[in-house]
């Protein structure tokens, strides 16, 4: 079990107390643009995204997902 592994399952049970779900791209080369391969949605709400899907869908990195649920969703 690696890090990152643990570090997505601590993210996911996070998301999931604020009533969100993170997701992670199915794509082996995550994101060729340089970006994540992450997505923050509220299936509470049509599956709204909230962090993670501007231009790019899955462009959320863990950091960026982190410093999201960390502060709160502000």
């Amino acid at each position: 079990m690696t890090d990152r592994s643990e570090r997505e399952r601590r993210l996911s049970r996070l998301a999931n107390a604020q009533r969100l779900r993170l997701e992670k791209s199915r794509r082996r080369d995550a994101n060729p643009f340089g970006g994540g391969a992450y997505l923050l949605s509220d299936p509470f709400d049509n599956d709204r995204v909230i962090l993670g899907g501007g231009f790019q869908t899955f462009s959320a990195t863990l950091d960026d997902v982190e410093a999201y649920l960390t502060r709160g969703g502000k």
